[in-house]
C-alpha cells in the first residue's frame, strides 16, 4: 500500500496557481484533495469534513500557516506539512515548535512532497471509525462517496456512468470550481467542454427542482462547474 488510497488531503494557500498544481498532481498520485485559500476557509472545511492531513502554507494573509498550526494543534492531532519560501533553520524551527509534523522550503520537487506526505501518513495511525464524510448531503440528496451512489432520502436516484463521474470529481472538491477539462478527463468524455454542457444538463434535470435555475450544479463563468453543498 502506498499510503494515498482514499487519503483525503487539506491544501491550504493564497497563491491559486501554486494551489491547483498541487491539486492536480496530488489527485493524480492517488489522493483525494480539497483546497482552501486561506486559514478562515480551511477551518469551515474543518468542520464539515474529516481529512488525513493538512498542507498548509506559512506565508498567507491574515491569520498566516503558523498561527493556524499552532491553533489546530491545541484541539486536533491531524498531521500537519507546513510549505514555506525561508529556508532559515530558525524558520524550520519555528513551524516544528508549533506542532507541524514536517516543513518542505519552496521551490520543492512535487515527489519529494509526496514522499513526505506518505512517510508521515505512514507514521500516523488511521482512524478506525468511518470518517465524517463518507457522504456529501445537499438539498434532498446524499451523496455515498465511498460507493458513489446517489439517494434522494432513502431512493437510490439512477445515473448514468458519465454522470456519476462527473458529480464524483465536483464532490472531491465542494464549494471549488472544476474546470471542463478536469471534468471531461474524469468523466472520459470524448469531444471536449461541449459534451461535459452536455452532461451537466442531464445531471441537473435529474437534480435540481429548477433546471433552468441550478441551486446545487452551478456554472462557473469562464472555468467550469462547482457542486454547492448545504
Amino acid at each position: 500500500m502506498d499510503g494515498s488510497a482514499e487519503r483525503h488531503l487539506l491544501v491550504v494557500d493564497d497563491d491559486s496557481r501554486l494551489r491547483e498544481l498541487l491539486r492536480r498532481y496530488l489527485t493524480g498520485e492517488g489522493f483525494r484533495v480539497t483546497t482552501a485559500v486561506d486559514a478562515a476557509e480551511a477551518r469551515a472545511k474543518l468542520k464539515n469534513f474529516a481529512f488525513d492531513l493538512l498542507v498548509v502554507d506559512v506565508m498567507m494573509p491574515g491569520e498566516d500557516g503558523l498561527d493556524l498550526t499552532r491553533s489546530l494543534r491545541r484541539e486536533s492531532g491531524i498531521p500537519i506539512l507546513l510549505l514555506t519560501a525561508m529556508a532559515e533553520p530558525a524558520n524550520r524551527i519555528a513551524g516544528l515548535e508549533r506542532g507541524a509534523d514536517d516543513y518542505v522550503v519552496k521551490p520543492f520537487e512535487p515527489r519529494e512532497l509526496v514522499l513526505r506526505i506518505r512517510n508521515i501518513l505512514q507514521r500516523v495511525p488511521r482512524e478506525t471509525a468511518p470518517p465524517a464524510d463518507s457522504e456529501l448531503r445537499f438539498g434532498r440528496f446524499r451523496l455515498d462517496l465511498r460507493r458513489a451512489e446517489l439517494f434522494r432520502g432513502d431512493e437510490p436516484v439512477r445515473l448514468t456512468e458519465s454522470e456519476t463521474a462527473l458529480l464524483m470529481a465536483l464532490a472531491r472538491a465542494p464549494g471549488e470550481a472544476v474546470s471542463r477539462e478536469i471534468l471531461t478527463e474524469a468523466a472520459k468524455l470524448d469531444g471536449g467542454s461541449r459534451r461535459v454542457d452536455v452532461q451537466m444538463t442531464r445531471l441537473r434535470r435529474k437534480i435540481e427542482a429548477d433546471p433552468r435555475f441550478p441551486r446545487h450544479l452551478q456554472t462557473v463563468r469562464g472555468t467550469g462547474y462547482l457542486l454547492k453543498p448545504d
